[in-house]
């Protein structure tokens, strides 16, 4: 299959060049006076080198927004969950389990009304598995805190204030278990030495794989 040129731009210079972008679209840059068939032969010659180079782009590319369309599938604990606009109901997002289902007069504002219900589900969920993961194994805390960050799943105040993003409660839930270990071990070694790791894993032996799973996953927990 020949790679496609998304965008052809010519001037004066002496050489023909590729960019792969961001998005995994194709540039090429070309002299005036070089002819469209020459383009397309050097394009060609280096095939290899643009589809690695869109693999990598793709890897990396933050996920589309969401359109919150008929279908659409929203992530919550782990799992996908289509999207049904209903005529009408009372609310203006529910979910049975099943599916998420949203009034139609909300569409205009659909993104607030799943913001407002992953934070209530999020103060439900993290503070119950906060509290059953601190009796467990002997933590104490202040009190917990759910936040709207995008950068950092929870963190650990001098205080013992526990703090979690709401995006969280879109990870399946031994994710959402090593987030809060994570955090509770904060609240007796403030750093990341060795002294921390070796805690966390007495609690979760298998916290590296939810570590890289959140490295590789983290960005589809979003609504943007």
């Amino acid at each position: 299959m020949s790679v496609a040129i998304d965008r052809l731009v010519r001037s004066r210079r002496k050489s023909i060049a590729i960019f792969v972008r961001p998005d995994g679209t194709v540039e090429v840059r070309a002299p005036l006076e070089i002819p469209e068939a020459s383009i397309r032969a050097f394009v060609e010659k280096h095939a290899d080198w643009v589809r690695k180079h869109q693999k990598r782009a793709q890897k990396y590319a933050p996920p589309p927004p969401k359109r919150y369309e008929e279908g659409e599938k929203f992530l919550f604990l782990g799992r996908e969950y289509p999207l049904q606009i209903v005529p009408r109901q009372r609310t203006a997002l529910t979910f049975d389990g099943q599916a998420f289902r949203l009034a139609r007069s909300a569409l205009p504002r659909a993104e607030e009304a799943f913001t407002r219900w992953y934070k209530a589900q999020a103060a439900l969920v993290l503070s119950l598995r906060l509290s059953v993961l601190a009796k467990q194994h002997g933590f104490k805390y202040e009190k917990v805190r759910i936040t709207s960050a995008r950068t950092r799943w929870g963190s650990c105040s001098a205080k013992g204030t526990l703090s979690f993003t709401w995006r969280l409660v879109m990870a399946p839930p031994e994710v959402v278990d090593y987030v809060i270990v994570h955090e509770l071990a904060h609240t007796k070694v403030a750093n990341h030495s060795k002294e921390f790791w070796a805690l966390v894993e007495t609690i979760m032996p298998g916290h590296k794989a939810y570590r890289a799973w959140l490295r590789k996953n983290g960005k589809f927990l979003t609504l943007k």
